[in-house]
């Protein structure tokens, strides 16, 4: 918060190769500053961080209304096609440290393809990964961002079918962070579209943490 009528949001991208983060870091900021195409291996192999245009009168609080910019941090998806656990878990906890260490993280998001189940050794490692780099208070600032939404319209699932029938590793994984996910739709819907509902959403969930931040050493 720089003046009373305007908020930085600060949000950081988790997830496995090819899960979408960048192209949804680029939905979050309005732009294109991130890397993102189809690949056979890892896109992204640095943290970046994105810094948004001001998105003025985009909410209110206390009366007024606030301008709102958003800085998202892109990380390297986890596991990697070229680079070990150890060099990705040291380059994130550098950057977070670097862009969040004074003014604090609102929230990580943990980027997962609809379409692709949430299961296996190398979720658990991921989501190992996120604990460790966040704190023991992680569960607080995570949410599940679920993109390719629009597969389950096109499988004849429903929203909350989809997550009664989810995996376990999931349906585990969402209760510890008391069911905070975004479903982001590309079917139907202009960008600037899908970005004002997930950003609404996503200042639901830090609204509910009373606009607390996790800091980094």
């Amino acid at each position: 918060m720089t003046d009373s009528n305007k908020m930085i949001i600060n949000l950081a991208l988790f997830g496995m190769t090819q899960s979408g983060k960048s192209s949804a870091g680029n939905i979050l900021l309005g732009s294109t500053d991130f890397p993102s195409s189809f690949s056979p291996c890892s896109v992204t192999n640095d943290c970046c961080l994105g810094r948004s245009c001001h998105l003025c009168g985009f909410m209110r609080r206390g009366g007024q209304e606030i301008t709102l910019q958003i800085q998202v941090l892109d990380t390297p998806g986890y596991p990697h096609s070229r680079l070990t656990k150890k060099h990705v878990e040291q380059e994130v906890k550098e950057a977070l440290a670097h862009h969040f260490g004074q003014e604090g993280l609102h929230l990580a998001l943990l980027v997962q393809r609809a379409d692709v189940p949430l299961c296996g050794q190398e979720a658990s490692s991921l989501v190992q990964m996120i604990q460790e780099l966040l704190g023991h208070a992680w569960k607080n600032y995570t949410a599940i961002l679920f993109t390719h939404a629009e597969k389950i319209e096109e499988a004849g699932f429903s929203e909350d079918k989809y997550l009664h029938e989810a995996s376990d590793t999931l349906l585990t994984l969402l209760n510890s962070i008391q069911r905070r996910y975004i479903f982001q739709y590309k079917k139907g819907n202009s960008l600037n579209e899908q970005r004002i509902k997930i950003l609404e959403r996503i200042m639901e969930i830090i609204k509910e943490n009373c606009y607390q931040v996790l800091t980094f050493k």
